[in-house]
């Protein structure tokens, strides 16, 4: 019986964070690996039929009327995102623990910088040009949250009951805050947000705090309703989206034709109309909406099951976790997938004011893909780490 068979599943599930490298690891979650393989697989055709009128029209004048621009440049980052998937795989989740509060740093540096020299885009500064491409900073603080607050919990578990335990927490997210609010960017403090609350209760807060937490974001959202209008043209909008129909209620307005269109059974792949320069963003934050126009309520059902399934495995291999760190990085990201394909579902159906969420492993974005597959990775890493059942 090798090394990683005759650990006791028992003893070192909610271990403290503590690794010996040398122990042999096994696979990585075939279920899981294979989910996430077959959704990046659909999204990015769902590019490539969401993208061919705006990128023949050259409507950004960057793509020179090729059609297949965007789809190219997702097909790449795609491929360059399993290479980084598996590399981040292979890397034992005690490197991640010890660059947690670096990649944290980094990321909150960033916000810094993006405030300083950002690329001003729809009215916010959020990122970074790179030349080749645009780097969204808030992307990386949220992997850099999830990272840091399972060890700054991990080190603190004793105190995680106290409110005294709870102000690293509260100081570190109100500095995100105010620096993500500078952009101004409403949906990564939503989902930032959530994250932290999610995780320092799951970490061991009680009720109480965890209520007052969410009656904190509360307050932060009515503070936004009072201070940004854009915020408050987004709110009218979605209460009234008909009220405005040629500015603020536009894009709404068009999504929701684009999903009534598609009936139960669609229009058929490629054969979308609203993707014909009536819809705004529909191989980003509105790709959805294409998805739901060409493959109907069926192909739309489909699509959220493997979403669903996707985040129930990854709930599953974090009750599995050896320790307690893993389990919380688990939690944390899976958590961040689940939030954003709601809230990026729930904007598409003007469940919620537009917050520019995009849709994981669908929407167009080639730095946000590989941070989602090296998250993706690291939840494998993770996987194997888990013990065999004997």
């Amino acid at each position: 019986m090798n090394e990683r068979n005759s650990i006791s599943y028992e003893n070192t599930r909610l271990a403290d964070y503590t690794y010996d490298d040398s122990i042999e690891r096994g696979n990585v979650d075939i279920p899981f690996t294979m989910l996430s393989l077959l959704l990046l697989t659909i999204g990015v055709v769902m590019v490539l039929s969401s993208s061919y009128a705006r990128a023949y029209y050259d409507v950004e004048g960057v793509t020179g009327g090729n059609g297949t621009y965007y789809f190219v440049r997702q097909a790449l980052f795609a491929l360059c995102g399993v290479g980084v998937m598996f590399v981040c795989s292979r890397v034992p989740m005690g490197f991640y623990r010890r660059v947690s509060f670096v990649v944290f740093l980094t990321s909150i540096g960033l916000l810094v910088l993006v405030i300083l020299i950002g690329v001003v885009g729809g009215g916010a500064r959020r990122w970074i040009n790179l030349g080749f491409t645009t780097f969204q900073p808030s992307e990386l603080t949220k992997i850099g949250v999830i990272l840091y607050f399972s060890l700054l919990i991990c080190q603190q578990k004793e105190k995680m009951k106290t409110i005294k335990g709870l102000i690293p927490f509260a100081a570190w997210l109100i500095l995100i805050f105010a620096l993500l609010a500078a952009e101004p960017h409403v949906s990564a403090i939503v989902i930032i947000a959530a994250l932290g609350i999610t995780l320092v209760f799951v970490g061991g807060a009680n009720l109480g705090l965890f209520i007052g937490g969410a009656v904190g974001a509360g307050v932060l959202g009515g503070l936004a309703y009072a201070f940004l209008p854009y915020v408050r043209d987004r709110i009218s909008a979605w209460r009234d989206p008909f009220s405005d129909l040629a500015d603020t209620g536009w894009q709404v307005v068009q999504s929701l034709y684009s999903i009534g269109s598609g009936g139960l059974m669609g229009l058929g792949l490629g054969n979308s109309r609203q993707k014909f320069l009536y819809l705004p963003e529909e191989h980003n934050d509105y790709i959805f909406s294409i998805v739901c126009e060409e493959l109907g309520f069926i192909g739309a059902v489909l699509v959220l099951a493997l979403f669903a399934l996707l985040i129930i495995r990854g709930y599953w291999l974090a009750m599995h976790a050896r320790d307690r760190y893993s389990c919380l990085v688990c939690v944390g990201i899976t958590t961040l997938f689940a939030l954003q394909v709601i809230l990026n579902v729930a904007v598409c159906t003007n469940s919620i004011p537009s917050t520019g969420i995009s849709l994981p492993l669908f929407s167009y974005g080639g730095t946000a893909l590989l941070l989602q597959m090296a998250e993706i990775g690291i939840i494998l890493s993770m996987s194997r780490d888990i013990p065999e059942q004997k």
